[in-house]
Order: C-alpha cells, then sequence, then structure tokens
C-alpha cells in the first residue's frame, strides 16, 4: 500500500474549510483513492502547515492515476493559486 501526504500552507486561511470539502468528495469520483483524510491544523505553530491530506493507492500506477484523474486536475487548478506551499511525501507501508 503507498500512502500520499500533502502538507499545504494557504495565503488565506479562510479557503481552508472549502479546501477541505472539496478534497473530501473527490473518494465518490475517483475510484483509485483507497482512503482519504483531510485535517487542518489546530496548534498553529510558526512551523505549522495548515491542510494536511493522506491518501492511500494500491501501488504508484494508481496514485499517478489518480493524480492525473480529471476531478483531481481540476481541484489542483483551483488550489494552486491559493496555496503558498506545499509538501508532500509518499511511502509504502509493508
Amino acid at each position: 500500500m503507498l500512502t500520499h501526504v500533502v502538507l499545504m500552507k494557504f495565503a488565506d486561511t479562510a479557503n481552508i474549510p472549502e479546501a477541505k470539502a472539496r478534497l473530501e468528495v473527490l473518494t465518490a469520483k475517483i475510484s483509485e483513492i483507497r482512503s482519504l483524510h483531510v485535517g487542518i491544523d489546530v496548534v498553529r505553530s510558526p512551523v505549522s502547515y495548515d491542510l494536511c491530506l493522506t491518501t492511500t493507492h494500491r501501488d504508484v500506477e494508481e496514485l499517478q492515476a489518480y493524480q492525473a484523474h480529471p476531478a483531481h486536475v481540476e481541484f489542483g487548478g483551483w488550489l494552486r493559486p491559493l496555496l503558498t506551499s506545499r509538501v508532500v511525501v509518499d511511502y509504502v507501508v509493508d
């Protein structure tokens, strides 16, 4: 199982709830998502990111299919201009 983690920092934190809502509906649209969890940071430390997305996929090919899916591409087009920073980690869980 491949775990995909994305941390996002928003220019305007008012956009975070809508981003969370838009992410959570992707599971109904994209079959390559095995699980999806979205968390909003509550500590708000100087090094915190605002939102964490964690998805799981069978393998790298399934992750790539998720990333290429039109619903994901559309979401990314909406999201990218709202972010000041984004980091990603992909790892395999045995």
